[in-house]
């Protein structure tokens, strides 16, 4: 037992073979000035070894592969995310603003996707935890409910340099714990439902946006499709694009002067339009023929549009003027889709092709689950379940920030005899991180070599070794 303990010189090794590339030094330094001297060596420890991990991103797990296995002061990184203070929207304003400068041309529009997920998780000492419908696992005909942690994700829909012309991945910035309605009861407040926690999301962004010098737009699902998103963003100028259902309240613009023949003020709104369920099939209807590219991951899809302005009513009070966009298939595979948008001045292709792009938020969620352990870290403490998974789905965005700093000869598709990739995945731009840190650094490098005594040391050394590599 002796021999497999550090001693205090080698202990001090050990966190010297985390030597950041330089590249990465740049980009990390960025978050360093929101944590305390030693929080932050912590804290650069947990961000490599989450990134080079293989298997569940525990905190234990993370400190085996940087070599702090017999590290007997561990629990002081676990103190890291259940104690120690720091503010994660103060990173996350960091991050958007990365992302931005990185990534966005000068002068372009950011455009933001928002959505929710399922994280799956057990326990009685989760008290935020709920049942709610699985969208993986279910479809139309199926439904599968679940236990977990329900997200609301905030990421930028940009192209990287590594990719095609026209493909967009979503890189989070913002990634906010909902609790469920079981929790607000037993609490004995009141019930918070998913749309206001995105008003406030809309809230944050537009008071971030004001010093990213970039008009905005944020594209979201039926459920973000409310009148008071809507109106908020208008109040934050914020272009919200949403997809409404057919038999939305849409009304005409209020006439200019007032009706001689009618008594009273100026209506709000004119006369409601016509549905859009009789547009689909009224030979009235003048549709354009637009070919939009690489819709939702396909090369090219003819489709027919037509579009106006409106005003969407609830009451006299609530209403908000939106341009409508409502498209078709030609060839009836696929069904009829209705998108209302807060900008009525931005072009109808345009708001098509923003929205096209929030298919890629489902495949974040997927790569965040498959290559960097979500639902596989093990905190019970409130504080710490809400910081884990929003730093991992952070860390998504730090790895393609890193990879950023790389040539474009490191960043290739990893091909195979039975699989040959068109493009370049998530997994083969984590695997090129994860080699420069390999050749930047002494991980590779045994620090054990008190252990290499003789050779039956040497053999019980590597079997070691290779057991853990293989669990």
């Amino acid at each position: 037992k002796k021999s497999c303990k550090f001693s205090n010189l080698e202990y001090l090794n050990a966190l010297n073979m985390i030597d950041i590339p330089t590249g990465f030094q740049k980009t990390i330094s960025y978050f360093s000035f929101a944590f305390r001297k030693d929080v932050w060596q912590k804290v650069k420890i947990l961000t490599i070894g989450a990134i080079i991990c293989p298997g569940s991103r525990t905190v234990c797990n993370v400190l085996r592969c940087v070599g702090l296995r017999w590290e007997k002061n561990f629990p002081k990184y676990h103190r890291v995310l259940n104690r120690d203070k720091w503010s994660a929207f103060l990173l996350s304003k960091v991050l958007l603003g990365l992302v931005v400068k990185t990534f966005v041309p000068k002068g372009a529009p950011i455009v933001l996707g928002i959505d929710d997920t399922i994280e799956r998780r057990w326990g009685r000492k989760i008290n935020k935890r709920g049942i709610y419908r699985d969208p993986v696992r279910s479809s139309k005909s199926h439904f599968v409910k679940c236990s977990g942690l329900r997200w609301l994700s905030l990421m930028v829909l940009t192209s990287l340099p590594w990719l095609q012309t026209g493909i967009y991945w979503a890189l989070p910035v913002l990634t906010v714990l909902c609790p469920s309605k079981r929790f607000y009861t037993n609490q004995g407040k009141r019930i918070k439902k998913l749309t206001t926690f995105a008003n406030q999301m809309i809230c944050w962004l537009g008071r971030i946006g004001k010093d990213l010098h970039h008009p905005i737009y944020l594209t979201g699902d039926g459920s973000f499709a409310t009148l008071e998103l809507f109106m908020n963003a208008q109040k934050c100028n914020i272009g919200l694009i949403a997809r409404m259902k057919l038999n939305a309240r849409l009304y005409h613009l209020p006439p200019a002067k007032k009706p001689k023949n009618k008594p009273g003020p100026v209506p709000p709104v004119g006369k409601r339009i016509l549905s859009m369920e009789k547009r689909l099939t009224d030979k009235r209807i003048k549709w354009k023929s637009v070919t939009f590219s690489h819709w939702y991951g396909s090369t090219d899809k003819r489709m027919l549009m037509t579009s106006g302005v409106a005003i969407w009513r609830k009451s006299n009070t609530v209403i908000v003027k939106v341009k409508w966009v409502l498209l078709k298939d030609p060839e009836g595979k696929s069904e009829p889709v209705l998108l209302a948008c807060t900008d009525f001045e931005l072009d109808s292709k345009k708001i098509v092709c923003f929205f096209v792009r929030r298919w890629r938020v489902e495949v974040t969620f997927a790569e965040v689950r498959r290559h960097l352990g979500v639902e596989t870290q093990r905190q019970w403490t409130d504080l710490a379940i809400e910081r884990t998974t929003p730093c991992l789905m952070a860390l998504f965005s730090i790895v393609c920030l890193f990879a950023n700093t790389l040539t474009s000869q490191k960043v290739q598709p990893n091909h195979a005899a039975w699989y040959k990739k068109k493009g370049v995945t998530f997994s083969d731009v984590l695997a090129a991180v994860r080699l420069e840190l390999f050749q930047k650094t002494k991980l590779l490098i045994s620090h054990e070599k008190y252990l290499i005594n003789s050779y039956s040391d040497n053999v019980r050394t590597l079997w070691f070794l290779l057991t853990q590599a293989v669990a």
